[in-house]
């Protein structure tokens, strides 16, 4: 594996290195000694899937509050994404910025996205499915949103938007 750190500290793409022959591929991941040399050794205490039908449909951008803070790993087992991280952690020199990068099915890349980040995507085909670690359990209770066209943001999604979800259409403005 392969971590490239992003203009957001603590966060970083991660390139898969495939081991290839006449039956496919073989790939790690997730190592633990391999994060741990990047000072990423957040367990992972809850997996996540996420289908979406349609091109264009964004999710997100979520984050949870303390003491529910989570960090992502997140990458695409069918179609594509534009993912989409945004520091809200108050006090770091980079808080809300905004990172995003492509991931697919096939250019075997990942996202680790860390506590205090907000999360989020929007899929750049049909029928593109999503998996993610997270450090913590969901809790309602902790939960935050970003709204996708925030304009203290100013995200340029690369394709036009076709679906959002009523609850991350609602979501103030950041403070």
């Amino acid at each position: 594996m392969k971590f490239i750190e992003t203009k957001l500290k603590g966060a970083f793409v991660i390139e898969i290195e495939p081991l290839v022959d006449q039956r496919g591929f073989f790939a790690r991941t997730y190592c633990l000694n391999e994060f741990k040399k990047h000072g990423l050794i957040e367990p992972v205490n809850q997996y996540n899937k996420s289908y979406s039908a349609q091109k264009g449909t964004i999710r997100g951008l979520h984050y949870q509050r303390e003491p529910h803070q989570e960090s992502k790993l997140v990458q695409v087992f069918s179609g594509s994404i534009f993912d989409v991280i945004i520091d809200a952690r108050e006090g770091s020199p980079t808080y809300c910025q905004w990172f995003g990068v492509e991931l697919t099915a096939q250019n075997n890349t990942m996202l680790y996205c860390p506590k205090g980040f907000a999360h989020g995507f929007q899929t750049l085909e049909d029928q593109t499915l999503v998996f993610y670690h997270s450090s913590a359990a969901y809790n309602p209770e902790s939960e935050k949103g970003i709204r996708f066209n925030d304009p203290k943001f100013h995200i340029q999604w690369p394709v036009d938007v076709t679906s959002v979800s009523d609850k991350d259409q609602n979501c103030d403005d950041f403070q």
